[in-house]
């Protein structure tokens, strides 16, 4: 049976992370071309940073989650082996199918994170042509913020089937033996 502790916890970090994702997507740096007061140079002047932290909370939420999860699966490696059946093929799928929105979900939290975070500080003359201020892409933290929603059902999932799995192992029993007689 699966630990309903274990679930809830797993189930609030993701939450946190989904919410900290969406947030960093509404939040994300806004850059706009400025001229300094003498009228010789252009250069971008950027709002808030903080999607940068948004989005590296989100990613530590969900790293979060999924360490707490295999600690106590211990990694679907360790530990004593699983029954046969579906609930053992199941939980692998899910395994597999959980680290790889997961690892995709972190990838797009970094990415976006330190593209938010990265600021053009450079200046242009009026002969060098036009400034561009650089910013994070619109949906790059609402795509970290699907796959931290697919990594949480997947992640969620594959406890469950691992641990209906765990509870359907059969220790196998040496200690018996067949009754040896003579055939009447």
């Amino acid at each position: 049976m699966a630990s309903k502790l274990v679930l809830a916890l797993v189930f609030v970090f993701d939450v946190i992370a989904f919410a900290l994702a969406v947030a960093a997507e509404q939040r994300r740096s806004t850059a706009k071309v400025v001229t300094d007061s003498e009228n010789t140079y252009n250069y971008c002047v950027y709002d808030s940073d903080i999607a940068t932290g948004y989005g590296v909370g989100a990613l530590l939420f969900l790293l979060l989650s999924q360490i707490v999860l295999m600690v106590v699966s211990k990694c679907f490696c360790f530990g004593s082996s699983l029954g046969p059946g579906g609930p053992r093929s199941c939980a692998l799928l899910f395994f597999l199918l959980s680290w790889l929105t997961f690892v995709i979900a972190e990838a797009c939290l970094l990415a976006g994170s330190v593209r938010n975070a990265h600021h053009t500080r450079y200046r242009n003359m009026f002969f060098d042509g036009n400034l561009s201020c650089e910013t994070v892409r619109k949906g790059v933290f609402a795509a970290g913020a699907a796959f931290v929603f697919f990594a949480a059902i997947l992640s969620e999932l594959y406890y469950v089937t691992y641990a209906k799995a765990a509870g359907d192992s059969i220790i196998p029993s040496y200690g018996g033996s067949v009754g040896m007689s003579s055939y009447h």
